[in-house]
């Protein structure tokens, strides 16, 4: 609520949940680090996280996932799953209960005290830096020359005759998917193939149908992203070494060994406690653990089942911490951690409660 409607920040926040919304944390990712860039310009405390940051952290981290991850799904269908798509219905169930705990989680421990601002705290030396030089005056884009209306209706009939020719592209997919396989399993494949390309496709045309010089703006994302890099590298490889080290160390065994006894009694096998450790921590570790299960008891066994949904069901929430408030120059996140790991453990329960419900 603090943020503008009309701010940079609340366009990358969109473009953020909207990719995750999708499926597509990959591409949420950019998204996500300009969100927290623009964020930190209306910060007003120094190396404290504000509240528009822990809330819109709560939110990424357990976002309401209308599809599963697209990687989970192609996993599944590599390994030669009946039905690729079956674990949909239980993740929905759980993001939207992981991101509703992640949300009240926030209104509830900022009323604490020990969560108040720190505006006293240093921030990233490096972060200061790259503020100091996005507050130098930048010159103003030369204005573009009126365009004729000639050139107007031809650039507007481009845009329409190339939208139709992708609507058709969809149409001809679908059609020839629904008389194989039926409706379901045409509007899956649909999404599954054509979310990404007209995600972008729709960027670039509204571009240029804005008479944005789409070039252009590509190389200043490109040069933005450089900067957004130098800064998140070092959280980056500090947060990869920890989870290397926890699962070499034998540390993640020893943990497992602890909770399964009781995880057993709700019905968690001990098979899927190393998922559900990785998944906060590294997506490409926890995706490697989930193929090493489906390999081993099968994509379409209970274990493989809930594997995949716990995949889908919460987010890297270390790695996203340490990368995103990097990216702000953020050292004090203050109840950031608390209010994700709540909609972590919230979307954990409501994995194996929708998959026991949906698998039996």
């Amino acid at each position: 609520p603090s943020v503008p409607a009309d701010h940079p920040a609340m366009g990358a926040m969109i473009m953020n949940l909207a990719s995750n919304v999708l499926g597509m944390g990959n591409a949420a990712t950019p998204f996500g680090l300009k969100a927290m860039s623009e964020l930190a310009r209306l910060n007003r405390y120094s190396g404290s996280a504000s509240n528009a940051m822990v809330l819109f952290l709560a939110i990424n981290a357990s976002a309401v996932t209308l599809l599963p991850p697209l990687g989970t799904i192609a996993v599944r269908a590599a390994a030669d799953s009946s039905d690729p798509w079956a674990i949909w219905m239980p993740t929905l169930f759980a993001t939207a209960c992981s991101t509703l705990a992640g949300i009240l989680a926030y209104f509830a421990l900022g009323k604490l005290p020990v969560f108040r601002h720190r505006p006293e705290l240093p921030g990233d030396p490096s972060a200061a830096a790259l503020d100091d030089l996005e507050a130098a005056p930048e010159a103003e884009p030369a204005p573009l020359p009126e365009e004729s209306r000639a050139r107007q209706t031809l650039r507007r009939a481009s845009v329409i005759l190339f939208s139709v020719f992708v609507v058709a592209l969809i149409g001809r997919s679908f059609a020839t998917t629904l008389a194989s396989d039926g409706f379901v399993v045409a509007f899956r494949s649909v999404l599954q193939i054509w979310a990404l390309p007209v995600l972008l496709i729709a960027v670039l045309l509204y571009g240029f149908a804005r008479r944005v010089r789409v070039y252009d703006a590509m190389v200043s994302g490109g040069r933005d992203a450089l900067e957004v890099a130098v800064r998140i590298v070092p959280y980056l490889v500090v947060i990869l070494v920890a989870v290397a080290m926890f699962r070499a160390s034998g540390a993640l065994d020893l943990v497992i060994g602890w909770i399964d006894p009781l995880t057993r009694t709700i019905g968690v096998p001990a098979e899927v406690l190393p998922m559900a450790l990785i998944r906060p921590l590294s997506g490409s570790g926890a995706l490697g653990v989930m193929s090493e299960i489906l390999n081993a008891h099968g994509p379409d066994s209970f274990i493989g089942l809930l594997s995949c949904t716990l995949m889908g069901s919460t987010e890297t929430t270390f790695y996203v911490l340490a990368v995103y408030l990097g990216a702000a120059g953020v050292v004090d996140g203050r109840h950031a951690l608390f209010a994700c790991l709540a909609g972590d453990v919230t979307g954990f329960f409501a994995a194996v409660a929708a998959c026991h419900f949906f698998f039996g």
